[in-house]
């Protein structure tokens, strides 16, 4: 490349980090812990289980257990009930509040032992540390403007790597892969150090970067889906008022999503007037039993009066790129050495990231130094003019 190219993508490269560092920073801290989000959160907390009363006994039904969850808590209604058969066999997690529409900080969560229908925990809505690093990483604590933000700063870190690559090929033309010149400055050496891990962590911070940016687009794209499919899967009940009253059994819609979609499984359910369903509807969500298929999400709404499946459809291709990324975002999907994996690239991230502010301030500050000495031998040779030409006179 000519010297007037390399100088504009050195540019791209300084000025799209250095705006973008101290946000990658902040993400990469918070992430470190989220990548043991269960194993720490299970640590800080007491393990539950639900035991059944006898061997083999059975489950009891979702109405039963939801009857019980009202009965603990009177005046409440349900919006929501999750599953995770995974890591919690045999629990069922409900979300009550005073109404459908109440905001999340009105909201109670009860564990519930699918068993014998008892309670087994009853959290408190709080934010705990893990919660409080979570909303850090993914909207630093600002709703949607934060995340959005953040995508914005993935955008810049992108480019960072790009320019950061189309210089790397000129350098590594006149030296060996890997070197680190420890002959050299400090300046230099970490240099060498930061294009080294700089292009180690190469291929990680781009699945991280991309997957990132995709997931800060989460909460638009789930708008766009409730105003685009979801209103056409409810439109014959535009005119209806609202349903009230006691509604058809949810054992009932649970297994009618079953039998609509063989080879799935309930991953939760949004009740009637909640963000994720309709004012008439029981919207159960499914998720398919493979690792890739756990994670892309199949809704089918049962009208809840009659107990009737109303429609199903495929999620739009932008919510699914959406949920697959997810788990590549995070590490979460091939077991604890992945996770380890995941934290030691995300520390090698935190030492280029680092190393790249040092080298800025290390320029400038041998800029600075370089423009005193400047100076310094200009005011030199004015003083030794002015001495000769005293000495003419």
């Amino acid at each position: 490349m000519k010297a007037q190219t390399i100088n504009k993508w050195f540019h791209i490269h300084k000025w799209t980090s250095l705006i973008c560092t101290l946000f990658l920073l902040m993400l990469c801290i918070t992430g470190l812990p989220l990548v043991f989000y269960e194993e720490i959160d299970h640590f800080l907390h007491d393990e539950i289980e639900a035991t059944p009363p006898t061997e083999g006994a059975p489950r009891l039904s979702a109405d039963a257990i939801l009857g019980a969850a009202r009965e603990e808590l009177p005046g409440k209604v349900a919006k929501y009930a999750f599953w995770d058969e995974d890591h919690h066999p045999g629990q069922l997690f409900l979300t009550l509040a005073d109404s459908a529409e109440a905001p999340i900080e009105a909201d109670h969560y009860l564990t519930m032992n699918a068993y014998t229908a008892g309670v087994l925990e009853a959290s408190p809505n709080e934010m705990d540390f893990m919660l409080v690093m979570y909303y850090l990483h993914v909207e630093m604590l600002a709703g949607i403007p934060g995340k959005l933000f953040l995508g914005f700063m993935g955008v810049l870190f992108m480019l960072s790597m790009i320019s950061g690559v189309v210089l790397y090929g000129p350098i590594m033309k006149r030296f060996n892969f890997g070197m680190i010149r420890t002959e050299k400055s400090r300046r230099l050496r970490w240099l060498d150090l930061h294009n080294l891990l700089g292009i180690v962590t190469l291929a990680w911070a781009s699945v991280v970067g991309i997957s990132g940016v995709i997931n800060t687009l989460a909460d638009p794209a789930l708008d766009a889906w409730r105003d685009g499919q979801l209103a056409e899967m409810v439109a014959s009940y535009a005119d209806q008022p609202k349903v009230g009253g006691e509604f058809a059994s949810l054992q009932a819609a649970l297994d009618t999503a079953r039998a609509a979609a063989p080879g799935m499984e309930v991953s939760f359910v949004a009740f009637p007037g909640t963000l994720y369903s309709s004012n008439h509807h029981y919207a159960v969500y499914m998720i398919g039993n493979t690792p890739l298929t756990s994670r892309i999400i199949k809704p089918a709404l049962i009208d809840a009066k009659t107990g009737q499946l109303t429609d199903m459809r495929d999620m739009p291709w932008y919510l699914k790129a959406i949920f697959i990324s997810q788990p590549f975002h995070f590490g979460d999907y091939g077991g604890i050495p992945m996770k380890i994996l995941w934290v030691v690239l995300d520390l090698f991230t935190i030492i280029v990231l680092i190393s790249g502010l040092y080298l800025w301030f290390a320029r400038r500050k041998a800029r600075a130094a370089q423009l005193k000495r400047v100076i310094r031998q200009a005011e030199s040779e004015s003083l030794t003019l002015s001495s000769l030409q005293e000495d003419a006179s």
